[in-house]
This record gives C-alpha cells, sequence and structure tokens, in this order.
C-alpha cells in the first residue's frame, strides 16, 4: 500500500513538472512558476527544478529569485553546467560589482576540484572505494597465482587509500557545507550598517542579487561578509537563506 502510494505521489509531481515545462515553452512564466513551486511544496526538491524556476524569472527579469534558484540548482547539484552558465549571466543583471579578494592556491583547488562534487556524491565515491578495495583484497587472498596476487594487493591498497582520501573530502566538504551559510540580497536596495541597530551608521549599500556569507544573527540583524572581505550588518527581511 506504502509503496503504490509512493508511486502515485511520484507521477502526480512528474505530471506537475511536466506542464510547468509546458507552460514556460509557451511563454506563460508566471503560470510555470506557480507549478514549480507547487511541486516545492511537496518536497520534491532537484537541482533540475531550481534550474527551471531561475529560467522562468530570468524571463520575467526577476533578478534576485533568478539567481536564487540557480544557486539553489547548484547546491544540490555543482555538476549542473546549465545552472553555472545560466548564473554568470545572471549575474551581470545585478549592480554591484564586488571584486573577490585573491585566494590561496589551497582554496583554489578546493573551488575548481573539490567543490565540483557535494559532499553526497563524495560519499558516493567513498562507498564505490570500500566496495571496490573489499573486492580486490578478496581477490588477492584467493588468488594463487603470483603475478595476479601482487596485482591485486597494489590494487586493492591504491583503492583503500582512494578510500580514505574522499572519506576525508567528505567530511571536510559536509562541515564546511554546515558551517558555511549563504544568503542573497532580495530587496531593490537596502543599507548596511556597522552595528545591529537601527541607530548605527551605514557604511555601505546593497542591491538586489548580491550573494552574501551570513556569519551571524542577533534578534533581526544578519552579520554578512562579502567576497572582497567587507562585513556589516543587514536586516533579516532583506536577505533571502540559501540554506537553513
Amino acid at each position: 500500500m506504502l509503496s503504490s502510494t509512493i508511486f502515485v505521489a511520484q507521477t502526480s509531481t512528474k505530471a506537475l513538472f511536466d506542464n510547468a515545462n509546458l507552460l514556460y515553452k509557451d511563454g506563460k512564466f508566471e503560470e510555470a512558476i506557480k507549478m514549480y513551486k507547487e511541486i516545492e511544496a511537496k518536497d520534491s526538491i532537484s537541482s533540475a527544478l531550481y534550474y527551471n524556476l531561475g529560467n522562468s524569472y530570468y524571463k520575467l527579469n526577476k533578478v534576485a529569485p533568478t539567481i536564487y534558484n540557480y544557486e539553489k540548482a547548484l547546491l544540490l547539484d555543482p555538476l549542473n553546467k546549465d545552472a553555472e552558465t545560466n548564473l554568470e549571466f545572471a549575474r551581470r543583471m545585478t549592480i554591484d560589482n564586488i571584486e573577490e579578494l585573491p585566494k590561496t592556491f589551497l582554496q583554489r583547488l578546493e573551488l575548481n576540484y573539490l567543490k565540483k562534487l557535494s559532499y553526497n556524491q563524495w560519499s558516493m565515491l567513498s562507498i564505490v572505494f570500500s566496495f571496490l578495495a573489499a573486492i580486490l583484497f578478496l581477490l588477492f587472498y584467493y588468488t594463487t597465482i603470483s603475478n595476479k596476487k601482487r596485482m591485486y594487493f597494489l590494487t586493492s591498497m591504491f583503492s583503500f587509500l582512494l578510500l580514505i582520501i574522499t572519506v576525508f573530502i567528505t567530511y571536510d566538504q559536509y562541515k564546511k557545507a554546515m558551517n558555511t551559510k549563504y544568503a542573497i540580497i532580495f530587496s531593490p536596495k537596502t543599507a548596511v550598517n556597522n552595528a545591529p541597530t537601527s541607530n548605527s551608521d551605514i557604511i555601505f549599500e546593497l542591491h538586489e542579487g548580491t550573494k552574501v556569507n551570513v556569519l551571524d544573527a542577533i534578534d533581526n540583524w544578519k552579520k554578512i561578509k562579502l567576497s572582497d572581505g567587507k562585513v556589516g550588518w543587514i536586516t533579516s527581511e532583506n536577505i533571502k537563506m540559501l540554506t537553513d
């Protein structure tokens, strides 16, 4: 009974997704967004769903929702090249021109390689290498031919080494994902203060679509950091978190 219920739910979600795609193709972008949102409300989220939402908002020239949904698509699947490409186009719609701080070698390595997979995808690789190492070690143990025994031993050790590396990367990426929180500015224009109070000094302004790193929260204020290193406080209603 449970499996049939799940099947019906999946079929219903697929039908909604297909109908939303048809609405998008017909240029009915607002109607397509409503249908995509219905799918999101059912917790049937995917990189494809947020990618299509981003495309729909892009057609309506809504900067913040466009960038927000492309970013969500990449969080679920860092290998979604279409979302990555479209995000670059969407960023050209933003007003704020923020120059990133120079990255160290390790930061470039992480950005260009390690973050190309999510921690879930790295964990899947760990599982694959664990099975591979176990199978190769069993072949080594039971094989009597010396050449094959040597080959199985070396490949099993290499697989075990890859297992250790991928487990370490998985843990490191998971820890960073849990401790690093990003948000998108949704207000057309908002002030950033030097303290979490309404009477504190305004140090700079931000506009919709800008991505910020949320460092801390006090009452209705969020402490944010930009990619150029600037830090300040902004009220919560002006941003939308990419992760809970």
